[in-house]
């Protein structure tokens, strides 16, 4: 059995839900030390650089996160098991990405002593499951502080080694609406829910002027309401939440500007932080990639790429995206091995 695997099934049998995950670093930092690869400790994420380091050459970042969901309802066997039943390997987290993880890993220790056109830093990063500041947010400004500049990323999620070059971000609005009680019976006040309905509307039918190219129109659903206290009371405020699907024709903050503007109930985004993300189609990480066969595609979910605003990333990782987050998640050991080979050769050929 493999290095990455043997350290994969450890992964899994040491609990590490997001912003509980010690154990897990501690264990990665164990490791690497073992290693030889002079391993650094931020809160719970791990990293460690290569040496060699060439502030002339451009540096790749290889990240991924050791964080996982709490087991979800459903299992049939013990999520933190890490059993290996005709060639797949099961376990919480062993998809979602503890596969990418051991991968880049293996990688990162293979290549990190040979001659390579680009500097390389490992980061496994805490917190990604629910894009806490105590991870990637707090990992990355650590490791410009110790004079590293990165340049390009590869974020390890399971895609079936398929890139993708890009994701929408996502901004939480919590809107109001403002009326005035008053008797339902006779008429009076002024009802915040018809206030409300007449935004939802609005956004119901709203067009962003820009679109972009590769990740499409910005996405608005209206996802929760409430309102009222008595059934003969009108309410003098009405509650909604929007979920704002958010692309790189705008910022964040001009997305909620726009929609801010066209309202009239009172909108307060509960964070800007997780922009889309759009690594261009000629970028030498997406060209070696698709000369290797593979397809670019639109990522429907959120991942580190969100709070990597200074630098193009690329997602691609083994495992399915599909299996991430379900009872009996697995991964296929033959996935793995092919990731370490897939990683090797495109961080070679750059």
């Amino acid at each position: 059995m493999t290095p990455a695997v043997e350290l994969l099934k450890q992964l899994i049998s040491t609990p590490s839900p997001s912003r509980r995950e010690e154990a897990t670093a501690s264990l990665l930092f164990d490791y690497l030390q073992k290693a030889g690869a002079e391993p650094r400790r931020e809160a719970n994420n791990v990293w460690a650089v290569a040496p060699g380091y060439d502030s002339s050459r451009p540096t790749l970042l290889l990240n991924s996160h050791h964080d996982t969901v709490d087991p979800v309802a459903g299992y049939t066997r013990d999520p933190y098991a890490p059993d290996i039943i005709d060639g797949r390997l099961y376990g919480l987290g062993s998809n979602d990405a503890g596969g990418s993880v051991v991968a880049l890993t293996e990688t990162f220790l293979n290549l990190r002593n040979s001659p390579l056109a680009v500097n390389l830093i490992l980061a496994i990063s805490a917190e990604e499951e629910v894009s806490g500041a105590n991870g990637i947010s707090l990992l990355l400004p650590a490791i410009e502080a110790e004079g590293y500049k990165i340049d390009m990323a590869i974020v390890g999620e399971p895609t079936q080694l398929q890139p993708a070059v890009g994701e929408r971000g996502l901004v939480v609005l919590d809107c109001v609406a403002h009326g005035r009680a008053g008797h339902a019976a006779r008429q009076e006040g002024d009802n915040a829910l018809y206030h409300a309905i007449d935004d939802i509307n609005r956004l119901r039918n709203f067009s962003f002027e820009k679109e972009s190219p590769l990740l499409g129109p910005i996405g608005i659903n209206v996802t929760m309401i409430n309102a009222g206290s008595r059934h003969n009371v009108v309410p003098d405020r009405c509650e909604f939440v929007v979920d704002v699907r958010t692309t790189d024709a705008y910022s964040n903050a001009e997305t909620v500007a726009i929609i801010a503007d066209m309202l009239q109930s009172d909108v307060v985004p509960r964070s800007t932080r997780l922009s889309a993300s759009a690594i261009p189609l000629n970028h030498p990480l997406v060209e070696k990639t698709v000369a290797t066969g593979r397809v670019p595609f639109v990522s429907p979910t959120m991942s580190d790429m969100a709070l990597m605003h200074k630098f193009p990333s690329l997602k691609i990782g083994p495992g399915d995206s599909a299996r991430s987050h379900t009872a009996d998640e697995f991964i296929f050991v033959s996935e793995i091995q092919e990731a370490v080979d897939f990683y090797t050769s495109l961080i070679k050929s750059l």
